[in-house]
């Protein structure tokens, strides 16, 4: 019989929440479509969580476990648990209680609706404003400018997935946060629902202020993912432009320095031919990317590393 749902719980070090999240789970389920599972994946916890997790799968049928070998980050921990999945609508959530399991009935009554991809929005947050939600409501919109997708919270992990468009998609870093631009790309309808936000009450968030410099970077490679992934030559020739440009700025103060007979000093000269180097340099690069597109091809067997653990 084939799957119809599968829910993606990445799991590490959430020892305390599991008892009251496989309850909720547990009682979600009753509502949802016999054919549908809970993908527990156990992301290298260091307490007793795939203890934990170990005695859902006993107890549960439609509960099984994947276990990384250490911990490799919920990205990779979602990936693992996508790859793993057999579903033809995935939803990903939280194990830490703040996401409300009660809300997948009705992401799943949206994607009924034919969309592709049903974001949570988390509109009454209950996290510190200047260090969670301020940040959030920054990057929110800064995503929401340079992708345009413009939806009002990335990073809630409750969100339902056409299983077609996920499977399809390479997932690194922390590219979880920006999944309904990347299916955007491949043509998905996005759409998004209020659900319900819950105070922690166990453990302590994995996320902070220290992970922006992070997301920052991986928005650039989003951009490109986004506006330049079948066309990189533009994407790298808008910067090698830029350089260049910069170049022509320094070029008529070099040559009316020198027809003025001044002394020339290595400055003007090492700038312009820096400018001028880099800007071929990415050109160069451009090309190359051009190259790859063409000839290269993605092998999907990357998560060796993780195991689904049988538990008699």
């Amino acid at each position: 019989m084939s799957i119809e749902v599968s829910i993606i719980v990445p799991v590490f070090n959430e020892e305390e929440a599991l008892p009251s999240l496989e309850a909720e789970l547990a009682e979600v389920m009753q509502t949802l479509p016999e054919n549908s599972e809970v993908v527990l994946v156990d992301d290298g916890s260091t307490d007793g969580s795939f203890d934990f997790l170990a005695q859902i799968v006993k107890r549960r049928v439609w509960a099984k476990v994947v276990r990384l070998k250490t911990n490799f980050g919920q990205t990779q921990a979602m990936a693992a648990g996508i790859d793993e999945a057999q579903g033809a609508v995935l939803v990903c959530m939280d194990a830490d209680l703040q996401n409300d399991p009660k809300d997948i009935p009705r992401l799943l009554d949206k994607m009924d609706m034919g969309y592709d991809v049903v974001s949570g929005w988390r509109a009454d947050r209950k996290d510190k404003f200047l260090t969670r939600r301020l940040p959030s409501i920054c990057a929110n919109w800064i995503i929401g400018l340079l992708t345009g997708v413009r939806i009002h919270d990335y990073g809630c992990s409750l969100k339902a997935y056409d299983a077609r468009i996920m499977k399809s998609l390479h997932l690194y870093s922390d590219m979880h946060r920006f999944l309904p631009a990347l299916a955007w790309k491949c043509g998905a309808r996005v759409t998004e629902i209020k659900v319900n936000h819950r105070p922690r009450i166990y453990g302590v968030s994995k996320y902070g202020l220290s992970r922006l410099f992070k997301v920052i970077v991986d928005l650039a490679v989003i951009k490109m993912v986004v506006d330049f992934s079948s066309r990189p030559a533009h994407y790298f020739g808008l910067i090698g432009g830029v350089f260049f440009a910069g170049g022509l700025v320094v070029a008529p103060f070099l040559f009316w320095n020198m027809m003025a007979d001044y002394r020339v000093n290595i400055v003007l000269p090492a700038v312009l031919i820096l400018m001028l180097v880099t800007a071929l340099y990415f050109f160069l690069l451009g090309t190359l990317g051009d190259l790859i597109v063409r000839v290269g091809n993605h092998d999907a067997a990357e998560y060796a590393r993780s195991t689904v653990v049988e538990i008699a």
